[in-house]
């Protein structure tokens, strides 16, 4: 007789990414040069004072990490959301760190109230993942250009708990006004769920103009932002994120982490205050993908793909070449030429007909990307 498992773990289907990784090592033990834009793990290095500050925070004792964080990144995350947003959060009853954003985004569904929980569709699996794992129903809500990649806020159900909304959005790119923040807000409190807004992009634009923050509307009742310093500052290993918004949600997960044991380390803790008091290395990392982006694009529109997302985070969302329909059959004939791409319908069936593209390796592998994609004569649809 087998084991028994979570029947939910059962059921799943194994993580996109993990398909993904797997296609590429076994290109590679086959000797190719594999150029891999599919994940979006960033690549840049994490600044040096960063990692000095990391360094000069190991201590010859190591106690366990209190899960309302350090007072002094509690602090530093609202000097910057101030700095950032014009917002001023009580960094006592606002502001709570976390092991990066993955994880809270899995254990929300744990904390709020029964119901459903709503998700945007294509999207980052884990919302969907962590709502289950809760025993949650599941709504999708779809992303289309024709809606700008926003969702369908007349579409909620009535049952519904948790609002996810993504923005900088992945894998669109799309970014969402102040707005339609606060119409979703509006319904959050007059309806009772809460609307959590995962902004891990939202310091990545190739414009000029900054995305805007769910944090800025007039009444954060019901609202909970999450971000993370992977994206911004290059620290995805770090592990090192905060959730702000409403007092009385940030309460519930002060008493609902120690549960689950996911305070962040706290010397990890004093890096990210570190790098949330510095702005300059942003700007600078801002400008390498800007670059990256102006040496890879021009070659995968040569290639018949079209701009379909926004112009945030470091993605590209480029709808197939005419004649396509199968972004994973696309994403596999790219393939051999040693470039991986993620395919659209890896984010769900609303992905179809789209690929992401990660703009995650050197300016150098961007070149030779470039190079081979120029070269590549696409082949006929299958």
């Amino acid at each position: 007789m087998s084991l028994p498992l979570n029947p939910v773990l059962e059921g799943m289907r194994t993580y996109p990414f993990v398909r993904l990784a797997n296609a590429r090592r076994a290109l590679e033990a086959e000797g190719v040069d594999v150029i891999d834009f599919g994940i979006g793990e960033p690549r840049e290095p994490t600044p040096p004072f960063i990692r000095e500050a990391l360094a000069a925070a190991i201590t010859p004792q190591s106690p366990y990490p209190l899960a309302e964080g350090l007072p002094e990144l509690r602090a530093a995350i609202a000097a910057w959301t101030d700095r950032r947003f014009g917002v001023a959060l009580d960094p006592a009853t606002q502001v709570v760190p976390t092991l990066g954003s993955k994880e809270l985004i899995f254990h929300l569904a744990q904390v709020v109230g029964p119901g459903s929980v709503a998700v945007t569709v294509p999207g980052y699996p884990v919302a969907e993942r962590g709502a289950l794992f809760a025993g949650r129903r599941v709504v999708e809500l779809p992303l289309t250009a024709q809606r700008a990649f926003l969702p369908d806020l007349d579409a909620l159900p009535d049952d519904l708990a948790l609002l996810w909304l993504n923005y900088p959005n992945n894998p669109t790119a799309a970014t969402a006004d102040l707005e339609f923040y606060e119409r979703a807000a509006f319904l959050a409190r007059e309806r009772g769920f809460v609307v959590a807004s995962d902004e891990a992009y939202s310091e990545l634009a190739f414009t000029d103009e900054l995305p805007s923050s769910a944090l800025q509307i007039t009444d954060l009742t019901n609202v909970l932002v999450v971000n993370t310093l992977s994206k911004r500052s290059s620290m995805p290993g770090y592990r090192s994120g905060f959730a702000a918004g409403d007092a009385h949600l940030i309460a519930a997960l002060k008493r609902y982490r120690p549960n689950v044991g996911v305070a962040p380390q706290e010397f990890v803790q004093r890096a990210a205050v570190a790098a949330w008091e510095d702005e300059e290395h942003v700007v600078a990392l801002r400008d390498v993908y800007r670059t990256k982006r102006d040496v890879l694009l021009p070659a995968l529109l040569a290639c018949g793909l079209r701009p379909a997302g926004g112009d945030a985070t470091f993605f590209l969302w480029l709808a197939l070449p005419a004649g396509w329909t199968s972004s994973e059959a696309f994403a596999l004939a790219l393939l051999d030429e040693g470039v991986v791409v993620a395919p659209g319908a890896y984010f769900g069936p609303a992905g179809e007909g789209y690929i992401r593209v990660a703009l995650v390796q050197t300016l150098e592998a961007c070149r030779r990307a470039a190079e081979r994609l120029s070269a590549w004569v696409v082949p006929p649809p299958v």
